[in-house]
């Protein structure tokens, strides 16, 4: 701090705002009185505020700004997100190509300056204001504290300064809340009830070397949030760790276990996993909305043709549907889709999961126990005697689980079930691959479906957008199509936390099974064959879905590009 006050001083002695014999006198006064030179000047008026932002400017070489006076656009605002402005003190005030200029108090401060650089991904133009300029700019522009993030909430605050090593105590035996116990409860609660309200669908609590990171996934992205200390680390993970039923004193094997917790009038489920690392153990929640989804199909992300053509493929009597994607696509949560389109009194549906991820009313939901014995095979045999229509497969992962699914298709009852392929016609080969013949797939196989999720524009920040040359080559697109499409971006606003995008949808590639695709698979053509013909016949590739809900302003260029890196347009 004193060599930061010598250069201000110097400066402050050459810009003419004081003298060399006032700041030899206050410098004696500041040391006996133990506070720093500038501040006590400034305390005395001697100098002001501004003559220190001038000051400070005037080194580096950067423009002093008066935020007060500016009007700042909420497309500038929106560049720098919320936790980003508070965390670093910093306002947007313009953007230019490739640049952002921000206002801060302290220029000097090169490690904001390098952080900042690297969240933004823009190269930075220093601007300088005063900090009670900057304070007030925060909270015109970012809302005051009550409206901050929830992970910074009043709450949260009180529990971190409750807690000390001393007054937390964890009991191994049945996790009863004593009176040391209570803070430390109430701050594994909050993280949860925070990450719900915000959308979440997982929490990531991760040991590194100097912190205790904490993160959401909202809309399939991690967004890094306020974390609890790095002392609080052990606390938090067995406090955890007793609630889901694992065994507290285990610190070298991974675990699983379940957490019920009630949100308001909710009941959600947390499924937990424990995976020792470097720095402790790592903590991942994945949050089940035990009531169960009301999704329909357009919800899902169905264009109206693509909408008709799959009601029409699962109200068909037998054969088999099976949806395909990586881990996070989608696909449970469009099969549990189906299953709510076509759950009607007059047909008895049964499901074999792991686990039963959401409660469905009106539908036998079987659980599969690998460690007992009761597997999907044999959970299988035994659903198959109790005469369904409709049987839902959580996952065909083996040619006894493929070969029953296949049969039961083919014997009068209608399956839907999941598989890993990255598209729609390479689930034929997959199928091949684990050991049920060819002839069999041609026979059974109704509809194969590939999706992808990709993030929707935010409702509240919704505006036109100019898609970029990069993302019209990208996507294979012309002047002539985006001419009278409605392609838009969202410009990020409080509803959806900066980012521009509020919720997802699927695209999708529907490749429908029929006479000639039926002797293609038959004939165990190549899939690079298979896919070609079956776009001749029709199919639209995951891009090319994800184009027409671009031009329909459904979702940006971004984010399809995102989400189909490597598919054929």
């Amino acid at each position: 701090m004193a060599e930061k006050d010598d250069y201000l001083l110097d400066l402050l002695v050459d810009l003419g705002f004081t003298t060399p014999d006032v700041v030899a006198k206050a410098r004696e006064e500041a040391n006996a009185a133990g506070v720093g030179v500038v501040d006590l000047l400034v305390a005395n008026k001697v100098i002001r505020p501004g003559d220190v932002t001038q000051a400070k400017a005037a080194q580096f070489g950067a423009e002093v700004v008066h935020l007060s006076t500016l009007k700042i656009e909420d497309d500038v605002i929106a560049m720098v997100p919320r936790d980003i402005a508070r965390k670093y003190r910093v306002i947007p005030v313009f953007k230019t190509e490739g640049k952002v200029a921000v206002a801060i108090a302290d220029p000097s401060d090169l490690n904001t300056i390098d952080s900042l650089t690297h969240l933004l991904h823009s190269e930075i133009e220093l601007r300088v204001a005063s900090d009670q300029d900057i304070e007030a700019a925060l909270s015109k522009y970012y809302g005051g504290e009550k409206k901050a993030m929830a992970m910074d909430s009043g709450v949260f605050k009180d529990v971190i300064q409750e807690l000390t090593l001393s007054n937390v105590e964890v009991k191994a035996d049945d996790g009863a809340e004593e009176e040391g116990d209570a803070p430390l409860i109430r701050l594994v609660n909050q993280i949860i009830v925070d990450a719900f309200k915000m959308r979440a669908s997982d929490i990531h609590l991760e040991p590194l070397e100097k912190r205790f990171r904490l993160r959401y996934r909202i809309d399939g992205m991690l967004q890094e949030m306020k974390s609890p200390p790095k002392r609080l680390q052990a606390p938090v993970i067995a406090r955890l760790k007793i609630q889901a039923g694992m065994v507290i004193s285990e610190h070298r094997v991974p675990q699983d276990g379940r957490i019920q917790s009630k949100v308001g009038n909710k009941l959600i489920d947390l499924r937990v996993s424990c995976l020792p690392t470097n720095h402790g153990e790592s903590i991942v929640m994945r949050i089940l909305d035990k009531e169960g989804l009301r999704l329909g199909l357009p919800e899902l992300g169905f264009l109206t043709d693509d909408q008709q053509t799959f009601e029409r493929i699962i109200g068909l009597p037998d054969g088999i549907l099976l949806v395909t994607g990586p881990t996070g696509s989608g696909k449970t949560t469009t099969l549990y889709s189906c299953l709510n389109f076509i759950n009607r009194p007059d047909r008895k549906i049964i499901t074999v999961e792991d686990p039963v991820e959401y409660v469905l009313s009106g539908i036998n939901q079987v659980q599969v126990h690998d460690a007992v014995g009761f597997s999907f095979a044999t959970a299988l045999r035994a659903i198959l005697r109790q005469a369904p229509n409709i049987v839902m497969i959580g996952e065909i992962r083996d040619i006894e689980t493929g070969s029953i699914a296949i049969n039961a298709s083919l014997t009068g009852h209608l399956v839907f079930s999941t598989l890993h392929t990255n598209d729609a016609p390479g689930a034929v080969t997959r199928l091949v691959d684990i050991g049920v013949k060819p002839f069999l797939v041609a026979s059974s196989t109704r509809c194969l479906m590939a999706q992808r999720l990709v993030r929707k524009i935010c409702k509240k920040c919704i505006a036109p957008y100019q898609p970029t040359e990069a993302e019209m080559r990208s996507l294979g697109l012309t002047m002539d199509d985006v001419k009278n499409a409605n392609i838009q971006k969202g410009r990020g606003c409080e509803n959806c936390n900066g980012s521009g995008h509020r919720g997802r949808m699927g695209i999708f590639e529907i490749f429908v099974v029929e006479d000639e695709g039926r002797k293609l698979i038959y004939d165990q053509v190549p899939t690079n064959v298979l896919r070609q013909r079956a776009r001749e016949m029709g199919m639209r590739t995951l891009r090319e879905d994800g184009i027409r809900k671009v031009l329909a302003g459904m979702t940006t260029p971004e984010e399809v590009i995102r989400a189909t890196v490597g598919d054929e347009s």
